[in-house]
């Protein structure tokens, strides 16, 4: 993941910015269905297209359930993400959040195909997108929490509404536990 010098620090920044405008401390848990209404994006899961779009959605319900994780979609100015809920709690949580970074970031509106009918991907947008979906659903001060009060991954993945994975990976990417670890008390 190549991020641009300084992206890291401005999306602490952004996490702690939308924190403060939903009235939370820099390390409670962050609901992203909470922060797209507070954005006015609607979030709507795949099964509500179940008598529309049947074998489809039964693809990405069963078979190709990793096929498919969310998707911004554009109407004019107004925004909406269509995710896949077949996936975890944890997982949605995500993927929503990747998603609504991205509106965060003020990332341009792309077709979902090119020209050749391939995937349009552009790596640098979807590597910041990760990495403050992260930001914004364990914060730098809620990975030090976890760290300080040696919380088990199952235990902070609940707390937080994420996986385990993504415990694992800001408490790796915060350095949270050699952080802590280094604090001495008198």
């Amino acid at each position: 993941m190549s991020l641009r010098r300084g992206f890291k620090s401005e999306a602490n920044q952004i996490a702690r910015q939308i924190r403060d405008e939903l009235g939370l401390k820099y390390f409670d848990p962050l609901n992203p269905l909470e922060l797209a209404s507070y954005l006015e994006i609607k979030v709507i899961p795949i099964s509500n297209f179940g008598e529309d779009a049947p074998a489809a959605i039964k693809h990405f319900k069963f078979d190709g359930k990793y096929e498919f994780s969310a998707a911004t979609i554009f109407s004019g100015t107004e925004r909406l993400i269509l995710h896949n809920d077949s996936h975890t709690a944890g997982r949605q949580s995500s993927n929503i959040s990747h998603e609504l970074s991205h509106s965060l970031l003020h990332h341009p509106k792309a077709a979902p195909l090119n020209d050749l009918g391939c995937r349009n991907w552009d790596n640098t947008i979807e590597s910041e997108a990760d990495w403050l979906g992260g930001a914004l659903l364990i914060s730098e001060e809620a990975a030090l929490k976890i760290a300080r009060e040696n919380l088990p991954l199952r235990a902070a993945a609940n707390l937080y509404g994420v996986t385990e994975q993504m415990i694992r990976f800001r408490l790796n990417v915060t350095g949270s536990k050699q952080r802590v670890s280094k604090v001495v008390m008198p």
